[in-house]
């Protein structure tokens, strides 16, 4: 299978939650250890959490924001960001 687009993922069966834990065993079983426990990232706390938005801005100001945010190498959201921060504080 040379390329992803071949095999047709949409039709394959999806594992349940009874056989990966079987499967498992079956691995720690054939290793003669247990298997690491993988931790994610922290939680965030309530105040440090993104809440997504939808803002309509003026083309001018999103053009200025663009050009600003490609200046310093990061997405313009993060502009917006610094600013309302600035002003917020």
């Amino acid at each position: 299978m040379k390329h992803i687009k071949e095999f047709p993922f949409h039709k394959a069966r999806r594992i349940t939650a009874e056989e990966l834990k079987s499967h498992r065993k079956a691995i720690e079983s054939l290793e003669g250890r247990k298997r690491p426990v993988r931790v994610g990232r922290p939680p965030k706390a309530l105040d440090e959490k993104y809440i997504p938005i939808s803002v309509r801005l003026h083309p001018v100001a999103l053009a200025w924001l663009k050009r600003q945010a490609k200046k310093q190498s990061v997405p313009y959201q993060t502009i917006i960001n610094q600013i309302l921060l600035q002003q917020a504080a």
